[in-house]
């Protein structure tokens, strides 16, 4: 999310103006052929192990706190009859006229000062306007495999006001570590190097769900993040990159998630290319106000070929976002009830 382009001193900056400073020039080929070994990166001096438990695991971080064993593929697709199930007991979002509806997302910024990676030490921002009427949060403190630490009280603020709620992810490449426990662990061959990482962002997204789940978070939608990420940077190939992105997507929809994109065309295209998956978007529009967000709504600013479901904006030390016309319509394909 914009807030990761943030810097350990809490100044405000811009989606757009530091992210496209963090940007490397992209190249690579398109086929397995042309990546002759994955070359993983290494993980920033001081940055503690990743993988940090969420619940007790007994098979080395890959069995939940429900007990699932998170890399079967049969019981991705258990889970994801429960969750149609669930989603059917879920009260349904009052339709509304199509109208813009404000709401704001939060993550480990905004957790009080001092938590998360050294990284990514969390900066206490300000949370929602009391006229927001959802939220989406985020799962990460920065790359995956590092949980937002404080997404259990975040989720109890959302639901203590009624709010809609959803959730987003940062995807990051991954480390050595990450590259050595898990490119063999998913539906993917993970003796290729694309096969890998998409296990990789299989893996992300399962870990995500974890959290998800233990901190009682519940939508139907999940937006993958992809953006730069400082100190945790992607490859300089946008096809390896898009493996990753790949590899998430699918997780997600294994364990019966909606999902879509949050970025902007220039960030995308230099991280993974031409890639498309023609799912739904989520418009950065950094700093340049409401009405610049809204105009985010619009074809010539499509990432990836998907729908425009809301524009960002950043105002204050707060992500403000604005559903785009005709989404409210049906809010509840995007957004979880809450019982506040």
């Amino acid at each position: 999310m914009a807030r990761s382009a943030r810097t350990s001193t809490g100044g405000r900056a811009s989606l757009l103006v530091v992210l496209v400073l963090a940007l490397s020039a992209c190249g690579g080929g398109s086929e397995d052929a042309a990546l002759p070994e994955v070359v993983a990166t290494e993980r920033p001096s001081g940055a503690p192990a990743p993988f940090p438990a969420i619940g007790e695991d007994s098979d080395e971080g890959r069995v939940g706190a429900d007990g699932l064993a998170l890399a079967d593929v049969e019981a991705m697709r258990d889970l994801a009859a429960l969750a149609e199930g669930l989603a059917g007991e879920q009260p349904a979002v009052p339709a509304r006229d199509g109208s813009p509806v404000l709401g704001g997302d939060v993550s480990w910024p905004q957790c009080p000062p001092g938590l998360g990676i050294p990284q990514r030490r969390t900066l206490g921002l300000p949370m929602p306007l009391p006229s927001a009427e959802y939220v989406v949060v985020g799962l990460t403190n920065g790359p995956g495999f590092y949980p937002n630490p404080c997404l259990a009280d975040q989720v109890a603020w959302v639901r203590e006001r009624g709010l809609l709620i959803s959730a987003y992810a940062v995807l990051s490449y991954p480390d050595r570590a990450a590259l050595e426990r898990f490119g063999d662990d998913g539906p993917f061959d993970g003796a290729t190097p694309l096969g890998a990482l998409r296990n990789i962002g299989y893996q992300q997204a399962l870990y995500n769900i974890r959290s998800m789940r233990a901190a009682g978070l519940e939508t139907p939608f999940v937006w993958l993040d992809v953006e730069p990420v400082a100190l945790f940077e992607w490859s300089d190939d946008p096809v390896a990159n898009a493996a990753v992105v790949e590899g998430s997507r699918r997780g997600y929809e294994d364990a019966g998630y909606r999902v879509g994109v949050y970025s902007t065309p220039y960030l995308w295209e230099q991280i993974v290319g031409d890639l498309s998956l023609g799912v739904p978007e989520w418009r950065a529009a950094g700093e340049s106000g409401r009405e610049e967000a809204l105009s985010r709504c619009g074809p010539e600013w499509s990432i990836q070929g998907g729908e425009p479901v809301m524009g960002q904006w950043l105002e204050d030390d707060r992500d403000l976002n604005l559903t785009c016309p005709g989404i409210s319509r049906d809010l509840g394909r995007w957004f979880g009830v809450t019982d506040g």
